[in-house]
């Protein structure tokens, strides 16, 4: 059996024309040609296709040989298009398609693939932690704001809306009682944004903070406080978050862990990033450093708008009612320290001979309940 072939020596451009035939012993090729210096015989038992450039008109072999590397192939080539000659090849030998890999090959790739995913996860749990702490205090806070802008965005996607500001509550009086509550709040603080509140209409109980001031508070959350004062205590508490720049750092790192995650999967869409970003957000669970630092804040800003820190108490005794210990969406504000602790803290913060004023009347609570419509009541 003979047939026409073209043989690349993979150490020069120049191809040869050759023929290819069944040696003598039946155990060897032998590759023929007048631009040859000498046939070539390679052993049937070492042949090897070519998988990525071998197709329905032609197979391209090689010679399994120890190279130095790796593949434990030879360099040069051998394309046969006559048809009978490749099947042929094909119904007889079996370990054409083979992989030949050096001894030990697959527990150096185990230990690179182990020391890739090592690296992976000290960047995820270590490195970007670290940087999103220094990220989180160099950011500008034009950009920073513009950050929580995309993030709230991505939130109310979250909740079911189907375009920005569709969830937003503006019935006019709800909003100047809010606006009345953050202005009391914010009348003795000197903080870096202006801070921007808004209530979106979902059933969720719940409220968080995102970067740049942005804050957000939930209808049913607004529908679950007892009191004016319980309400203005987890907004206190969100804004304690937005001064330490909680949201911020939790933003960045997983921003930076989907990107991360991304280079390494090949999905490199900024969407799915803010998507997480956001999810992370409205699902934050912060350290216990973090929740207990934005507590201390909320009690020392309550209390100089002259509202009992022991509201926050209340609010937190509430959110136990509605679910327990750690009530499903309210895992937030369930964070540790646990709520016993965190009630006792707040009812400890109250200054000694504290006179606290009325937040709201009753026509503005009554307003401020009913910021999404009568129709959600």
């Amino acid at each position: 059996m003979r047939a026409p072939a073209r043989f690349h020596d993979g150490e020069r451009a120049k191809v040869h024309d050759v023929e290819v035939a069944l040696g003598p012993d039946r155990l060897t090729l032998v590759i023929e040609g007048t631009t040859l210096p000498a046939p070539l015989r390679w052993p049937l038992s070492d042949l090897r296709a070519l998988r990525g450039q071998s197709d329905a008109r032609r197979i391209v072999v090689t010679r399994a040989e120890d190279t130095g590397d790796e593949s434990l192939q030879s360099p040069a080539r051998l394309e046969i298009e006559d048809t009978a000659f490749r099947d042929w090849l094909l119904a007889t030998r079996p370990n054409l398609f083979a992989r030949d890999t050096r001894p030990g090959t697959r527990r150096k790739v185990a230990l690179w693939l182990g020391g890739a995913a090592a690296a992976v996860a000290v960047m995820l749990f270590v490195i970007l932690p670290l940087l999103a702490g220094t990220l989180a205090r160099m950011l500008p806070l034009e950009r920073e704001i513009a950050f929580g802008k995309t993030v709230t965005a991505q939130m109310e996607r979250l909740l079911g809306a189907r375009e920005i500001g569709a969830l937003d509550c503006t019935e006019p009086a709800g909003r100047a009682a809010l606006d009345a509550m953050t202005g009391r709040l914010m009348a003795r603080q000197d903080i870096a944004y202006d801070l921007n509140v808004r209530v979106f209409d979902h059933e969720m109980i719940n409220a968080f903070a995102a970067p740049g001031g942005q804050v957000v508070l939930i209808r049913g959350l607004i529908e679950e406080a007892e009191t004016p004062e319980a309400l203005a205590a987890v907004l206190a508490h969100e804004i304690g978050h937005v001064v330490h720049r909680d949201p911020t750092r939790a933003a960045l790192r997983t921003a930076g862990s989907v990107g991360l995650l991304g280079l390494v999967f090949g999905d490199f869409a900024g969407g799915a990033a803010m998507l997480a970003v956001a999810q992370r957000l409205i699902d934050a669970s912060y350290s216990r450093t973090a929740e207990t630092e934005a507590d201390a804040f909320a009690h020392r800003m309550l209390a100089e708008a002259d509202i009992s820190p022991a509201a926050i108490g209340e609010m937190f005794a509430r959110f136990r009612e509605i679910g327990g210990e750690t009530p499903g969406a309210l895992a937030h504000f369930a964070s540790h320290p646990q709520l016993d602790a965190r009630i006792d803290a707040a009812q400890a913060a109250i200054p000694e001979g504290f006179e606290p004023r009325p937040l709201l009347n009753d026509a503005q609570w009554q307003a401020l309940q009913g910021i999404c419509g009568a129709d959600d009541q």
